[in-house]
């Protein structure tokens, strides 16, 4: 097989099947993007397979990155996550919306000392922040998980101390929170308006459930045509920018491997590398091979990335 430098323009991606084709792949890469969920592992099951492949990259001196969308954890907490499923991983090689909203702020925003964020959100998005040195507010605070008491909106008042709304998953949110976070926001223009990620759902136990894009909408919803949110995560820029600059790799020797055709995939488009679709996530077969597909092309599409472990019998 030859493997093609950008995206095809057929509506109709390779499907990788033999070793050949693996084996092709595999070796015009030099550094693999992985999400993680639905990639690497489903909930608490390593994919078949995926141990050995992470090994041979390694052992083939590929960089490998795990890139995910959520929001909740931190790269600490990610890196027990692997442990528990005996996946060695250095903790520099995750990368989570959490930790490059982070990098953003400093990096990117130079956030001042003297400001604060107000966040929604839960515990990860928090450590990520303070490991930065990002004064916050909101979150996880005891003082915000209460509803809004008979729609006194009298505690309202201008907070000259915050600098930014940052959202991100958030199980507690509420109307007090969303409420807070509008006054910000509309009072002062000058009030950085940021999304770990516009995710509508999240994959978990064979299912979904309401994500951090969804629970963020009623703001963005309340400030249509007034403010337009920057959104870190997967398939925006701001993420690979994070990675980039930590990691320094050319994107065309580099593959986007994801089950999500808007967020990993698009991601790959945005940022110039190939993608691998990998089947059995949130990707239905029919949205890439049906009648009617999606706009979003993968390059290649492979059943699973466990399938690769073929390379390893010389």
């Amino acid at each position: 097989m030859t493997i093609p430098s950008s995206s095809p323009s057929s509506p109709s991606p390779p499907f990788l099947r033999t070793r050949a084709d693996y084996a092709a792949l595999f070796d015009s890469v030099d550094t693999f993007l992985l999400d993680c969920d639905g990639v690497i592992y489903h909930g608490p099951v390593v994919v078949p397979g995926v141990k050995a492949v992470l090994q041979l990259m390694r052992d083939a001196g590929k960089k490998v990155i795990f890139v995910t969308n959520n929001a909740t954890k931190s790269r600490a907490m990610y890196k027990k996550t692997f442990d528990k499923l005996e996946i060695p991983v250095h903790e520099s090689e995750i990368f989570g919306s959490a930790y490059a909203s982070a990098v953003y702020m400093r990096d990117v925003l130079d956030f001042p000392a003297d400001k604060r964020v107000y966040v929604l959100g839960e515990r990860g998005l928090e450590d990520e922040l303070d490991a930065k040195g990002i004064q916050r507010t909101g979150g996880t605070d005891p003082e915000d998980r209460v509803f809004l008491p008979s729609m006194d909106f009298s505690a309202y008042e201008p907070d000259p101390s915050i600098g930014a709304v940052l959202c991100g998953f958030d199980s507690g949110i509420n109307y007090k929170k969303l409420c807070k976070a509008y006054s910000y926001l509309r009072d002062d223009p000058n009030v950085h308006f940021l999304l770990t990620n516009q995710d509508k759902t999240f994959p978990t136990h064979g299912t979904t459930f309401i994500g951090s894009g969804a629970l963020s909408s009623p703001l963005v919803f309340a400030l249509q045509g007034k403010r337009e949110p920057t959104v870190i995560g997967k398939p925006n820029k701001p993420m690979m920018d994070a990675i980039i600059a930590e990691h320094h790799f050319d994107p065309a020797r580099a593959l986007m491997v994801g089950d999500n055709l808007a967020t990993d995939i698009a991601f790959s488009k945005t940022c110039g590398m190939r993608s691998l679709l990998v089947m059995g996530g949130v990707t239905q077969r029919d949205e890439v091979y049906g009648d009617n597909p999606s706009a979003i092309v993968p390059t290649f599409v492979i059943e699973s990335l466990g399938d690769l472990a073929v390379l390893q019998d010389k």
